[in-house]
Parts: C-alpha cells; sequence; structure tokens
C-alpha cells in the first residue's frame, strides 16, 4: 500500500469536513460515507501468510496500510470525527475502522507494550538523575576541597589583658593582631556629626 491512495483518500475527506452539515451538499455526504467505508473495507481484508511470505519480524500486509494511515494523517481525521459533535452520523463507520485497525492485536499486548514503554523511560530518567546527582557531588566535594578552611579576614578573637571593659571584664578584641595599635574604645561606634554653626572655629 503506497502513500498515494491515503493522501487522495484524506484530501478528499477534508475538502467537505470544514462546511457545516446543514451548508452539506447530498454529494460531499455520500463521498465522506463512501471514503470511510473503503477505508473499512481495506481494513477488513483477512490476512494471507502463504501470500506475504514475510521473513519474521517484519511488517504484515495489515501493518504497513496502518502505517500509511499513519504517515498521511488519516487516524487524525478519524479520531476527529469519532469526537467532533456535528459529525455524530460517522461514529459507527469511525468506531468499526478503529476496531478494525486494532484487529490483530490483544488488549493485554497493548497494554504490555504501553507499560513496558513508560518502565523503559522512567528507569532511563532515573539513571540520567542519577548520574546528574553524582556528578554535582563529584564538582561539590571539589570545591569544598578547593577552598581554604579559613578565610583569609578572620583574624580570631583576643582578650586584652590589663584593659577593662564594662563591668570590670577584661576587653575582647574581634580584629587582627595587626589593628591591635589603632585600638581605642569607640572602635565600631558611628562618630556624631556636629551641626556646622556648632564646630569650633
Amino acid at each position: 500500500a503506497g502513500l498515494g491512495s491515503p493522501r487522495v483518500l484524506r484530501g478528499s475527506l477534508t475538502a467537505p469536513s470544514p462546511q457545516d452539515w446543514e451548508q452539506r451538499q447530498e454529494e460531499d455526504t455520500l463521498l465522506i460515507e463512501r471514503i470511510l467505508l473503503l477505508v473499512r473495507n481495506v481494513l477488513h481484508v483477512p490476512p494471507d501468510p502463504t501470500e506475504e511470505q514475510g521473513v519474521d519480524g517484519d511488517a504484515s500486509v495489515h501493518d504497513r496500510v496502518l502505517w500509511a494511515l499513519h504517515i498521511t494523517g488519516m487516524d487524525d481525521l478519524l479520531k476527529f470525527l469519532a469526537s467532533a459533535q456535528a459529525e455524530q452520523q460517522w461514529a459507527l463507520h469511525v468506531l468499526e475502522i478503529i476496531s478494525l485497525m486494532f484487529r490483530d492485536q490483544s488488549p493485554e499486548e497493548l497494554a504490555a507494550l504501553g507499560q513496558g514503554q513508560a518502565a523503559a523511560e522512567h528507569g532511563e530518567d532515573t539513571r540520567e538523575l542519577e548520574t546528574l546527582r553524582q556528578r554535582e557531588l563529584a564538582e561539590r566535594r571539589a570545591r569544598a576541597l578547593q577552598r581554604p578552611s579559613r578565610h583569609s579576614r578572620f583574624g580570631g578573637s583576643y582578650v586584652l589583658q590589663g584593659l577593662k571593659a564594662i563591668g570590670d571584664r577584661d576587653v575582647v578584641f574581634h580584629k587582627g593582631l595587626h589593628n591591635l595599635k589603632s585600638y581605642s574604645h569607640d572602635l565600631g561606634k558611628e562618630t556624631r556629626r556636629v551641626p556646622r554653626r556648632r564646630q569650633a572655629a
């Protein structure tokens, strides 16, 4: 089954469908019905293994017809006809076509196929996430090893004996020892701004 025939059928089927069902001519309605019946009859042909003589795993004629219908977008058009409120008169034809599409498949196989795909995709996603997580942990460890244990601005805390703070306690100095020469009790306090008129001459 080439792609030419389904393309022609799909083109003929989409030509009258945008029209409202009340404005549709009798010829358009007959054309749609004939096309749906033709698709149904093509899919209704029983498989003949002696005629096909295919290799194991090779696609059967039925599968190739379904692939041609999918490539040309005929399956999307059938879904539209099945779900459109104004096209309910074709529902039984579309239902019969869909049942013939799945003629060789059992529901158990179809359900298992979907679950197998989902499980495979889920397993692949899990593996990718685990790989990304391991890479991020390795980068975090490498950054932790490169950074020094203490940053250079930390000078420690020192107790200045002999210099009293409030309450007869020794002064605790939080700056580096090289800043000790410039120590005063006003260190860290905001300087009070004196207005210009009160400044000393």
